[in-house]
């Protein structure tokens, strides 16, 4: 299969993009109960970045690959579910690889 040129990006994104959002279970409690704000206010802009980023390179995965509608929205989906992007880059992005 031909080398991808987002491919790649994608994955490394899926991956960090997770443990930003896992991260959250160590930020929020620090700022609800010990109100300690600084660690979840720097995970939320970079977990915001990262998923920005996710969604844009599974859409250019998506042109690029040409993959199905569905396999799309799953990939999409991920990014909303905790440890769904670890997922979608075993199911999905390891395959088109």
């Amino acid at each position: 299969m031909e080398n991808s040129k987002y491919i790649k990006r994608l994955r490394l994104f899926a991956i960090f993009e997770g443990i930003s959002y896992i991260s959250f279970a160590i930020t929020m409690p620090l700022k609800s109960i010990y109100g300690i704000e600084l660690p979840n206010k720097i995970v939320g802009y970079a977990h915001g970045a990262l998923f920005i980023g996710y969604v844009i390179l599974v859409l250019a995965v998506y042109g690029e690959k040409r993959m199905n509608f569905i396999t799309t929205f799953w990939a999409g989906l991920a990014s909303i579910i905790p440890f769904g992007t670890f997922i979608a880059d075993k199911k999905i992005f390891k395959k088109i690889q």
